[in-house]
């Protein structure tokens, strides 16, 4: 009897330590994905990166075989690896998730075909290209119990982080009164995205609408993080067309006013700044943090008088540096989705409801109350 309970004990030692072998291997591995579509002027990102630590390519979905050619020549990809329908790609390669990176308009398809098959799925920001798509997404994602996230690059930057900390840890600032953001670069056509991008990009369809999408989603994003998902009490919006010219179907400047129940933001966003920015400012009743780009900041308070400057690295503050890095720390295990984090579903649908307000104000010259 001793003998048989030793052997049994032993046996569930053996299979324990097999099983936290492999969960402990498994963490170690990069995950699989499958790229749907490669249109996105992003994509460069994950394409120059067919395996590493925190990912790899298993296929790549592009039904424009051009597009698909010069790709692979450009970043010395098998074709193999290619696929001219999703369906096929996800059901033949199995991956562990799918990253999207065609238009904006394209995501819900995605989610269409690859939520069923309960694979989670991070598109590039903004969620969808209307409150429509984006109320679908959010439905196929509770359906079928499938993580949607949304990446931003903002979200990777360690002074976005910074700030946070400084304001939820130290209440740095006090109360928030107003937060300022600007975004974009001088025009898609001027630092010179490729044809298929610029194509989708300056379409209202494929895109929702010009900078008041492509860069108002980006203080959204933010702000909603700030406010914890606070409903705006109303929203005031002007669209502008400099460039008629080159962008004649969407605007090519925006200026986004949320009104708060306690504070104000303002989002500028542009496809005519003088040079690229992505910098945030806020201003609280006792202090300032401005976010000059993804490293330096600049701050003052009642006690740091006069202004100082500070940089801030990953080695300063937990941040994952790049989406496919938080993509795999999700999916094994090392990180929760915050309520309302910047990646999370619940943050994104907000900044579509908020874009879709700001286009209905700009386009009828009233301020639109938020519902």
């Amino acid at each position: 009897m001793k003998s048989n309970l030793s052997k049994m004990l032993l046996l569930f030692i053996l299979v324990g330590v097999t099983n936290l072998t492999f969960a402990q291997n498994k963490k170690a591995e990069p995950v699989k994905v499958v790229v749907a579509g490669i249109t996105h002027g992003h994509v460069s990102w994950i394409l120059n990166r067919l395996k590493d630590s925190v990912i790899e390519i298993v296929g790549i979905y592009e039904p424009n075989k051009a597009v698909a050619e010069k790709n692979a020549k450009k970043f010395n990809l098998p074709a193999n690896l290619f696929y001219n329908n999703l369906r096929n790609a996800l059901t033949t390669t199995k991956p562990e998730a799918v990253v999207a990176f065609g238009s904006i308009h394209e995501h819900l398809n995605v989610v269409k075909i690859a939520a069923p098959m309960h694979l989670p799925i991070m598109v590039e920001k903004p969620l969808a290209s209307n409150l429509m798509e984006a109320m679908e997404i959010e439905m196929l994602s509770k359906k079928y119990n499938t993580p949607i996230l949304t990446n931003f690059e903002t979200s990777w930057y360690p002074s976005t982080f910074e700030a946070f900390r400084l304001i939820k840890d130290s209440n740095y600032v006090g109360q928030i009164r107003k937060v300022v953001f600007h975004h974009g670069h001088q025009g898609p056509k001027e630092i010179g995205v490729s044809d298929e991008f610029f194509n989708w990009l300056t379409d209202p369809v494929q895109n929702g609408g010009g900078a008041i999408v492509d860069f108002g989603c980006y203080g959204a994003n933010l702000m909603t993080y700030l406010m914890h998902g606070e409903k705006p009490v109303s929203i005031t919006a002007v669209t502008r067309n400099y460039k008629s010219k080159i962008y004649p179907k969407v605007d090519d400047d925006a200026t986004i006013i949320i009104n708060y129940a306690k504070c104000q933001a303002v989002l500028q966003a542009s496809w005519n700044w003088t040079f690229s920015r992505k910098d945030m400012e806020i201003y609280g009743d006792s202090a300032y943090i401005i976010a000059v780009n993804g490293q330096k900041m600049r701050l003052r308070n009642k006690e740091s008088l006069p202004e100082y400057e500070k940089t801030v690295t990953d080695k300063d503050i937990h941040v994952y540096t790049d989406p496919f890095s938080y993509l795999h720390a999700y999916l094994r295990g090392d990180e929760k989705i915050q309520p309302y984090g910047l990646y999370s579903l619940e943050n994104n649908l907000m900044v579509v409801k908020i874009l879709e307000a700001a286009k209905q104000s700009a386009k009828t010259g009233r301020t639109v109350r938020f519902n």
